[in-house]
């Protein structure tokens, strides 16, 4: 299925061909296509052998709605299947972590929840709404609920830090320039950055970029924040550090984290909620504390970093 031609900011972009993703059709019995689906993502695989022999999809009860759920959902480019029928809900108001080896598809979920891909099959819903069934213009209003931290800070090279955080402010409303100083230089104190406005992003550190491009997520006061592998190429203590960050205005903001990662010190230093991807599908899920002393063989050797379990070289 294609992808979509615009990003979370917007922009146009043609309507692709939903093929089999669910249309946004009421039921005859009144309620709505994301009941169906919410009750189909409960039907997880279990004991399968082969490729999917650890993949009991458990998925332990948080006592929390879900914010994002993937049913079932389907991916492929060319031959490569990354998506194999993924089945994950995320919990409104957590700092949620996807774990998982490197080309396993945490990326790929996160292009899927602000509809830059669609999944050949199956639906991605995003606080009760089918992201894929979605109207272009319908997508373009709900992406401003959602801030993105891309892994290199995606600052534009031409502006100065203080007008790549002021970008989605003059994007996508009609605030004045006061106003927008205000908004700006109070995120950039949050994160640490309050005089470096007029730093190009040439002039600034891996830390300090992606520092301005979590002040540039949270302009919006987005209740959704996706975060793309925050801690790659940053050093161990740069990383602890913004760790601490994103705890510190999550506690103060609140809202859904979602957070793409492989770093296991940064799940324990953050997490309140992991789902375990592997090969396009959850391995397990479900509080962090509860994850971390899980039986599950390969969910045991990814948290521990052991070199002995069910994931090699391969």
């Amino acid at each position: 299925m294609a992808t979509r031609e615009q990003g979370p900011s917007g922009g146009e972009g043609e309507e692709p061909p939903r093929g089999s993703i669910p249309g946004g059709e009421p039921r005859a019995d009144g309620g709505s296509p994301a009941e169906d689906k919410r009750g189909e993502r409960r039907e997880f695989e279990r004991g399968e052998s082969g490729e999917f022999e650890f993949h009991t999809g458990a998925n332990r009860a948080t006592g929390l709605p879900d914010a994002i759920e993937f049913v079932g959902v389907h991916k492929s480019f060319g031959s490569n299947h990354v998506l194999q029928g993924l089945n994950m809900g995320l919990p409104e108001g957590q700092i949620s972590m996807i774990l998982g080896p490197s080309g396993t598809g945490k990326s790929v979920c996160i292009k899927h929840i602000v509809g830059l891909l669609y999944p050949d099959e199956g639906d991605v819903i995003v606080q009760g709404q089918s992201i894929p069934s979605l109207p272009d213009a319908d997508l373009f209003e709900i992406r401003k609920k959602f801030g993105v931290l891309f892994q290199d800070g995606a600052l534009f090279g031409s502006m100065n830090l203080y007008d790549n955080i002021a970008f989605p402010l003059r994007q996508h409303t009609e605030k004045g320039e006061e106003e927008i100083a205000e908004i700006v230089h109070g995120r950039m104190r949050e994160v640490g950055l309050g005089d470096a406005g007029e730093k190009m992003p040439n002039e600034l550190s891996g830390g300090m970029r992606k520092r301005a491009g979590f002040a540039r997520s949270l302009v919006l006061d987005p209740e959704i924040v996706l975060f793309d592998e925050p801690d790659s190429g940053l050093d161990p203590v740069r990383t602890a550090l913004l760790c601490e960050l994103i705890k510190e205005v999550h506690e103060e903001n609140g809202g859904t984290y979602v957070v793409i990662t492989h770093d296991i010190m940064s799940a324990r230093r953050v997490a309140e909620h992991i789902s375990v991807l592997w090969r396009g599908r959850i391995v397990e899920s479900g509080p962090a504390a509860e994850l971390f002393d899980s039986e599950n063989p390969f969910v045991r050797q990814f948290l521990s970093g052991e070199s002995q379990g069910p994931l090699g070289m391969e």
